[in-house]
């Protein structure tokens, strides 16, 4: 495979959503981090620190490292990630945040491995895919297909943290869908997965609340559990097309005042939305379609297994993330606990998807 240079304009695009999540992070973290810890700019410097930096450093070795290693070592990782999906349900080292147990705790250091499956997971499926189709095992591929992402649904319902199997059973669907096998296989993973999400949502109360909330937005209880669906749409409302004082309302928020829940993280969107208005949301989402074409089209042009299905999974995962908040904060899905891709607070999931989109570009280079 000739190497060319990597996606220039893909690196660009993450590059100005990176600086622009930083920026918003600073603006809607001061007020919050100016009560709790005395200065303006702790959470700013907390992502700089334990979100950009590490991420940075691991997404350019990704970028670096020959993809044969990635193919090699995939397994690997994976059962790694599931043996901290099992250590985050132990409660001696897993830490139950509101009711959920998704944050694991070695020593100092705090991370969500659910956010790394998202990686390590598509790297596998899109290796173990390419690998066992190559070999003509479809029948078999489509039985073991079923019991790995069997296996993810129960440890991921087990915290619960519902949204990241949403993520993970789309992309995975789609991986499965664009590779060499049976339409049917594909509609009959569909209809279980269906089954499995109206289950849990009746299993899960949180889960019921926010489909009731999303159902019934005029007239669940503005206090209640629709409180923090009506305070983002009152948010986004506010920024009108320039911003809630117009063009120059970069700051100005007033949801950011404890009025708006998980501004920082979950819940950013909507401050970008009242801070910069209709037309600074609409720059934001366009900049990830234009993440979403050098995405697909790296991966339409590899003609490598493995990196078609790898580059394919990644940049649907991290879309379909963003479709999936952004959707949220303006009304039109329910509320979930997922953040906005490369823009909200938190380390774990910027690490893992810089680790992602420098493995995007590797093999961009490799097309």
């Amino acid at each position: 495979m000739k190497k060319r240079k990597p996606d220039y304009l893909l690196l660009i695009i993450v590059v100005l959503l990176v600086s622009f999540g930083l920026v918003m992070i600073a603006t809607v973290s001061a007020p919050l981090s100016l009560e709790k810890f005395g200065n303006t700019y702790y959470y700013l410097f907390h992502q700089i620190l334990f979100g950009l930096l590490p991420a940075a450093f691991l997404g350019f070795l990704c970028f670096k490292i020959p993809l044969k290693f990635f193919k090699k070592f995939s397994l690997i990782f994976l059962l790694i990630n599931l043996a901290f999906l099992v250590f985050v349900l132990m409660p001696k080292y897993g830490i139950s945040i509101r009711g959920a147990s998704r944050w694991a705790a070695i020593g100092p250091i705090a991370f969500q491995p659910s956010e790394f499956l998202k990686i390590t997971f598509l790297l596998y499926l899109a290796f173990w895919l390419s690998q066992k189709l190559k070999g003509g095992e479809k029948g078999l591929v489509f039985f073991a297909f079923l019991i790995i992402l069997g296996i993810l649904t129960f440890l991921l319902l087990k915290q619960p943290d519902m949204s990241t199997f949403l993520i993970l059973a789309v992309t995975s669907v789609l991986m499965y869908f664009i590779s060499p096998t049976p339409l049917w296989q594909t509609l009959f993973i569909i209809l279980i997965g269906i089954g499995i999400f109206f289950i849990s949502i009746h299993i899960m109360d949180y889960q019921f609340d926010r489909i009731i909330s999303f159902l019934q937005k005029e007239s669940i209880n503005p206090l209640g559990k629709g409180y923090q669906l009506r305070q983002a749409l009152i948010a986004v409302g506010s920024g009108k097309l320039l911003g809630v004082e117009g063009i120059l309302s970069l700051g100005m928020s007033k949801a950011k005042f404890g009025f708006l829940p998980h501004s920082i993280s979950d819940s950013i969107f909507a401050i970008i939305g009242e801070e910069l208005g209709f037309i600074g949301a609409a720059v934001l989402i366009f900049l990830f379609l234009i993440f979403l074409w050098r995405g697909l089209r790296i991966s339409q042009k590899s003609s490598d297994g493995f990196g078609k299905l790898a580059s394919f999974g990644i940049t649907v995962w991290i879309i379909f993330q963003a479709f999936i908040n952004i959707g949220s904060m303006i009304g039109i899905l329910p509320i979930t606990g997922l953040p906005l891709p490369l823009i909200s607070y938190g380390s774990s999931h910027l690490i893992a998807e810089l680790i992602g989109i420098g493995i995007l570009l590797n093999i961009s280079k490799n097309v």
